[in-house]
């Protein structure tokens, strides 16, 4: 079974193992749309080469698309080259954006310090780890991301220069994991989700 295409709403990503093949998929689905009245937004149709070097352009309407190195889909930013570097680095930003809107939460002196940090959880960490069983991950991006999620932490917990506090004493005292552990929780997560899955279904393919 192959995978020709992912559908969300109004949006639509065709696969396709050549570029002959989405050619003829594109032509198909504009004349498709066409007939019942739907035309498709030329410069808001991407094209992003996967591991190939043939740069033939895809048309609609004789009218090249444009390629581009990233896609993203449902959030998540892809890459020509399957890398997780441009998602992780705007989850990041999201995850940093999420955290500074919610300053009245950490600066309040009514709330728990385990009611911030679970709010942290529940607003911030998920922003963050977003998809993160999908992610091809280094050390260097695990850094990054450790760096984030501690720099909230302490700030929850009050603790400015020049008072310090090791990591370990940090994630035992709001009892948070390491982010190397949660990703690779992650990451068994889904693959025990795949595993289960009927044999016949898309997913379970390699």
């Amino acid at each position: 079974m192959q995978l020709d295409d992912l559908d969300f709403a109004d949006d639509l990503a065709l696969l396709s193992q050549t570029q002959q093949q989405m050619q003829e998929k594109t032509t198909s689905v504009a004349a498709a749309s066409a007939a019942i009245g739907i035309n498709i937004h030329k410069k808001k149709s991407k094209i992003l080469r996967y591991n190939t070097s043939c740069n033939n352009p895809v048309t609609i309407d004789g009218e090249d698309l444009e390629d581009v190195k990233t896609f993203t889909y449902l959030g998540s930013i892809i890459d020509e080259h399957g890398e997780s570097d441009a998602d992780v680095k705007a989850r990041i930003g999201k995850a940093r954006a999420a955290y500074l809107q919610l300053k009245n939460v950490w600066n309040s002196k009514q709330l728990l310090t385990n009611t911030k940090v679970g709010i942290s959880n529940t607003n911030v960490k998920t922003v963050l780890l977003y998809d993160a069983e999908t992610w091809r991950t280094t050390k260097a991006t695990i850094q990054k991301i450790q760096v984030l999620i501690n720099s909230c932490l302490r700030k929850i917990l009050r603790i400015r220069w020049p008072d310090t506090i090791s990591n370990n004493q940090l994630w035992e005292r709001t009892n948070q994991f390491q982010a190397e552990e949660e990703i690779m929780k992650k990451h068994w997560k889904w693959i025990g989700h795949t595993l289960r899955k009927a044999l016949n279904c898309v997913t379970s393919k390699p």
